[in-house]
């Protein structure tokens, strides 16, 4: 009995040895998920990326807040995960879910221990929807496995413009392909190409005074692709205001 236990246990050693390899192989990471909110989507609108009202930008229930480490101060806002719980047979639900990175799980240094978000560690903390279609309620917490994916969205990329008559705030969303963006340009119709900075998440700033001018933005994703939106912002914007250009990553 003690050496079918042995030849049990040496079995399920090399079995989830193997696994674990074929999933680095495939490009997968490991993690740990839990959720917040509620199943409406509760508390997980706006947050640190930047984002306001996700069900009218697009992303709906399909998010998910970020550990320090894989935020990346906000440089990974708008990129794409593919999750699967793993190797946790009790709790885990059979499937994967894809999400859009929208808010940052804050460190917590004072609590060096039992924070799944303080670096190094790799943690999804996904809305509760997302949650239950990989893994059940009462499980909490749960071992993942993940990677980046490509961001499918509709329409084209958008832009709401903020700031004041002498700074530009620029939150840019409904990105598809790599969905982080990393660099942004704007040109006004009296300007030349501007480079633009990160103020936080993906709003994106510049100084100068852009009131009447029709804008263009040049956008460019963590994984150097670029697309230009000309002329997305006609003459006549107003602070406040949202407008959808006709270019869109793919694939």
């Amino acid at each position: 009995m003690v050496a079918v236990r042995l030849l049990g246990m040496v079995i399920g050693m090399a079995v989830f040895v193997w696994t674990a390899n074929a999933a680095t192989e495939n490009g997968w990471d490991f993690g740990h998920a839990t959720f917040y909110g509620d199943m409406k989507g509760g508390e997980t609108m706006e947050g640190a990326c930047g984002y306001g009202d996700l069900f009218e930008q697009g992303y709906g229930l399909q998010t998910t807040a970020l550990s320090a480490a894989l935020f990346n101060n906000g440089a990974t806002c708008g990129a794409c995960f593919e999750i699967k719980c793993y190797n946790d047979h009790p709790w885990c639900v059979p499937g994967t879910i894809r999400v859009t990175a929208t808010n940052l799980c804050p460190a917590n240094y004072s609590k060096p221990t039992g924070n799944w978000c303080n670096p190094p560690l790799k943690h999804f903390d996904l809305s509760e929807p997302m949650f239950l279609k990989i893994a059940h309620y009462k499980a909490g917490i749960v071992p993942v496995i993940f990677r980046r994916v490509t961001c499918i969205k509709r329409g084209g990329i958008k832009f709401e413009i903020k700031g004041n008559p002498y700074w530009l705030l620029v939150l840019v969303y409904n990105v598809g392909g790599a969905g982080d963006v990393k660099y942004m340009n704007i040109k006004g119709s009296n300007t030349g190409w501007i480079q633009m900075s990160r103020n936080w998440g993906q709003n994106w700033q510049a100084s100068g005074n852009f009131i009447g001018q029709s804008l263009s933005f040049r956008v460019t994703t963590s994984d150097g692709r670029t697309l230009e939106a000309d002329y997305v912002v006609p003459t006549n914007w107003e602070f406040g205001q949202s407008f959808e250009s006709k270019v869109q990553f793919h694939g």
